[in-house]
C-alpha cells in the first residue's frame, strides 16, 4: 500500500522510509505529488496535535491516497516547554539547525536543569477526512555542545541516557527504535495494517 507524506524535510523523509522498512513492510512512503508546487499549509495550532491535523487534512486533498503529516519538536522543562511547536523556527523563520542549536545552548547557559523530551504527533487523513492521530515521546537531557554527525535538528544536543550518547552519535536505525518519531510511526503503521482493505469491508459500510 502506498502512503503519502507531507514533508519536504529530507531528514524526516529518510526516517519515514526507514520506519516503513522496520514497522510497515506492506507500505511504501512517497512525498505528496508535486509537493514543492503546493502552497504550504498554515500551522496556526498551539499544540503538536493541532498542527499535525491541519497539515494532514490540507495535503490529503492533493494526494490519490492516505496522507500522513507530523508535527514534532523539543520541549525543555527549564524553558517552560519551549521551543515546542516553534522548534524548527526557534531562532527565526529561516533558521538553520545550527542556529537553533546555538540559541538553545545560549538560553540554557549556566542552568543545571536540562531535562527535555522530544515529542511527535502524526495525523493521517484521506480526501479531507481525518483517520487518526498517533503520539510518541522520548525523554533525555540537553548538553552544552553538539555531539555526533548523524540525525538532524536538535539530535546532537539530545543526550539519551540508555544509549550513553546523543541522538547525533547513533545510526538512524538504532535511534528509530526509541525516538519520538519512531514510536509514533510504529503505532501508525500497526493501526493502518489492522484496518480492513476497502474491498474486504463488510457490505453496507463505507
Amino acid at each position: 500500500m502506498r502512503l503519502y507524506c507531507a514533508t519536504t524535510n529530507p531528514g524526516k523523509l529518510r526516517e519515514f522510509r526507514l520506519a516503513a522498512e522496520h514497522f510497515g513492510q506492506a507500505f511504501t512512503v512517497e512525498p505528496v505529488p508535486d509537493l514543492a508546487g503546493i502552497e504550504p499549509a498554515e500551522e496556526t495550532g498551539t499544540t503538536f496535535e493541532e498542527n499535525a491535523v491541519q497539515k494532514a487534512l490540507y495535503y490529503s486533498r492533493y494526494a490519490p491516497g492516505p496522507v500522513f503529516a507530523d508535527d514534532s519538536g523539543l520541549a525543555v522543562d527549564a524553558l517552560g516547554g519551549a521551543p515546542g511547536v516553534y522548534s524548527a523556527r526557534f531562532a527565526g523563520e529561516n533558521a538553520t539547525d545550527k542556529d537553533n542549536n546555538r540559541l538553545l545552548i545560549e538560553k540554557l547557559r549556566g542552568n543545571p536543569h536540562r531535562d527535555a523530551r522530544f515529542v511527535c504527533v502524526i495525523a493521517v487523513a484521506e480526501k479531507g477526512a481525518l483517520l487518526g492521530t498517533f503520539r510518541g515521546e522520548v525523554e533525555g537531557r540537553i548538553i552544552d555542545e553538539p555531539r555526533g554527525p548523524n540525525g538532524f535538528g536538535y539530535d546532537p544536543l539530545f543526550y539519551y541516557e540508555p544509549f550513553g550518547c546523543t541522538f547525533g552519535e547513533v545510526p538512524g536505525d538504532r535511534k528509530l527504535t526509541v525516538s519520538h518519531r519512531g514510536r509514533a510511526l510504529e503505532r501508525m503503521f500497526a493501526w493502518l495494517a489492522s484496518r480492513p482493505r476497502p474491498e474486504n469491508r463488510p457490505p453496507g459500510r463505507s
